[in-house]
């Protein structure tokens, strides 16, 4: 098993903590000029989407629970 820094992930001890810092900025940096692009409330927007899939994803595992305690009382 490869040797492991603090945080626990192999590569850490290859990349040097500046370097770690660096991209995390770079990251963040891109997300914002990504975000700049567009209204404010494409956010809004995407934010109710997801919670509208999680709802359907919740209907959807709801009814297969309630299928299979139907069937588990029929016997």
């Amino acid at each position: 098993m490869p040797e492991t820094s603090k945080s626990g992930k192999p590569h850490d001890r290859y990349v040097p903590e500046e370097a770690r810092e660096h991209l995390k900025a770079a990251g963040e940096e891109m997300r914002r000029s990504i975000e700049a692009m567009f209204p404010p409330e494409l956010a809004t927007h995407r934010r109710a989407a997801r919670k509208e899939a999680l709802l359907a994803a919740r209907s959807i595992i709801d009814a297969a629970l309630q299928h299979i305690e139907e069937r588990e009382k029929k016997g």
